[in-house]
C-alpha cells in the first residue's frame, strides 16, 4: 500500500503526522509512505529526521492584514496544486492523510479531486481552517475532542484522540522525594507570558519549599539566565533548562504541571493523568488553545489561567493548588478519564481500511 501524508507548519501538526506514519509501518511493514510539506517550514527538517521522504510545496498562508499581498499567495497555491497532481500521478497513493496546515490543504484537495480517499486528523477542540474546507471531501475525520459535529459531518467522525510521544509512559518516579514538584513547560520554543510570570514569582517559589523544573524554551533561555544572574540571591530549588529531553521522567515526578494548551500537550497530560494549570496562547488561529483548555476545565479536569491574567495569578494559583492534595487528586481522576490510548494505531487502522476499500 502507498500512503500520502501531508501537513505541518508547527510541531503540533508534524508530530501526529510522523506518529501516524510510524503506526502505519508497524501495521504494514511494506508500506510506502511519502510526505508533502511546505517549503521553508519545520516539517522539511523534522520529517527526514524521522526517516521519511518529503517533498516541499511553495504554498503559504493567506495574509489577513494586507489582502493585496494574497495575489502571490494564490499563484503559489495554484503552483502547489499542479505540483501535487504530478506527485500523485507518479506516486499513485492508495489513500491520503491530512493533519492540517497549508500543505495539507493543497495536497488533500488535489488527492480527493483525483479520486483518492482521504482521512483528516484534527488535533484541536476548535477545527482548523484547512480541515473545515476539506470536510466534505474526506471519507473519515479522526478527532481528539467530543462535540466536533459542530464542524464536521457526524457520520464521518471517529474519536481517536491525538498521538503522543511513544515513550511517554516510561518515566521513573523518584520515590525518595517527599517534596512537591512543579513542572513548567511552554513548548520547545517557550512561552513569553509564562516565563515572565515565573520570573516575577521567583521569590515566592523559592520560599514555598517545593522543587521547580522550568523549561524556558530556546528563544528565552539566555535572556532569563542573564536576568537571574544579575540578581544577588542564589537560586536553590529551581532547575532552569532551555529544553527538557527527558520528558517521561519529568512528567513522572511532577505533582502539578503548568503548560500551554496545545493539542499534543493536553493529550499527554490526559494520558498521564497530570493535574495541570493551562495558560492558552492567544497567538494562535481562532484562539483554538482556549477551546482546547475549556474542554478540560468544563469537566473539572484542569485549571485555567488566561494569558492576560498570568502575571498576577499564575504563581499564586500554582502555589495554592500544589499544596491541596484533595484538589490534586480530583484533577488527576478527572483528566485521566479523558485520555485516549493508542491513538496513532487507531488512526492508522482507519487509514488502512480506507486503502483496502
Amino acid at each position: 500500500m502507498k500512503y500520502l501524508i501531508s501537513g505541518g507548519g508547527t510541531g503540533g501538526h508534524i508530530f501526529p503526522a510522523v506518529s501516524i506514519a510510524n503506526a502505519l509501518k508497524e501495521l504494514d511493514p511494506e508500506a510506502d509512505i511519502l510526505f508533502i510539506g511546505a517549503l521553508g517550514r519545520m516539517e522539511m527538517e523534522r520529517v527526514p529526521q524521522a526517516g521519511y521522504k518529503i517533498i516541499g510545496l511553495p504554498v503559504r498562508g493567506f495574509n489577513r492584514a494586507q489582502s493585496w499581498k494574497n495575489v502571490s499567495v494564490l499563484i503559489d497555491l495554484y503552483k502547489s496544486i499542479r505540483q501535487v497532481k504530478k506527485i500523485i500521478r507518479d506516486f499513485r497513493p492508495d489513500v491520503g492523510v491530512g493533519v492540517g496546515g497549508y500543505a495539507s490543504g493543497a495536497a488533500m484537495w488535489a488527492a480527493a479531486n483525483m479520486g483518492i480517499p482521504i482521512l483528516l486528523q484534527e488535533q484541536n477542540g476548535f477545527a482548523g481552517v484547512t480541515n473545515k474546507i476539506l470536510k466534505d471531501k474526506a471519507s473519515k475525520i479522526c478527532v481528539a475532542y467530543e462535540g466536533m459535529e459542530r464542524f464536521f459531518p457526524k457520520d464521518k467522525i471517529i474519536l481517536t484522540g491525538n498521538p503522543v510521544r511513544q515513550n511517554l509512559t516510561s518515566g521513573i518516579k523518584n520515590q525518595k522525594s517527599k517534596i512537591k514538584n512543579l513542572l513548567i513547560i511552554g513548548g520547545s520554543l517557550g512561552a513569553r507570558t509564562i516565563n515572565e510570570a515565573i520570573l516575577a514569582g521567583l521569590p515566592d517559589l523559592q520560599k514555598a519549599g517545593i522543587n521547580v523544573v522550568w523549561q524556558t524554551g530556546k528563544v528565552y533561555y539566555k535572556g532569563i539566565m542573564d536576568r537571574i544572574n544579575n540578581q544577588q540571591s542564589p537560586i536553590t530549588n529551581i532547575e532552569i533548562r532551555e529544553f527538557l529531553s527527558d520528558m517521561p521522567d519529568r512528567y513522572a515526578n511532577a505533582d502539578l504541571v503548568i503548560s500551554r494548551a496545545g493539542a499534543s500537550s493536553i493529550s499527554e497530560l490526559c494520558l498521564l493523568g497530570k493535574p495541570a494549570i493551562l495558560v492558552p496562547s492567544p497567538n494562535v488561529a481562532e484562539d483554538h488553545q482556549t477551546h482546547n483548555a475549556l474542554a478540560l476545565v468544563n469537566k473539572d479536569a484542569a485549571v485555567l489561567v488566561r494569558d492576560a491574567d498570568a502575571a498576577a495569578q499564575l504563581v499564586p494559583t500554582a502555589l495554592e493548588l500544589i499544596q491541596d492534595d484533595k484538589r490534586l487528586k480530583q484533577l488527576h481522576t478527572n483528566i485521566l478519564q479523558l485520555a485516549q490510548t493508542d491513538s496513532a494505531r487507531r488512526i492508522a487502522e482507519e487509514v488502512i481500511k480506507l486503502a483496502q476499500r
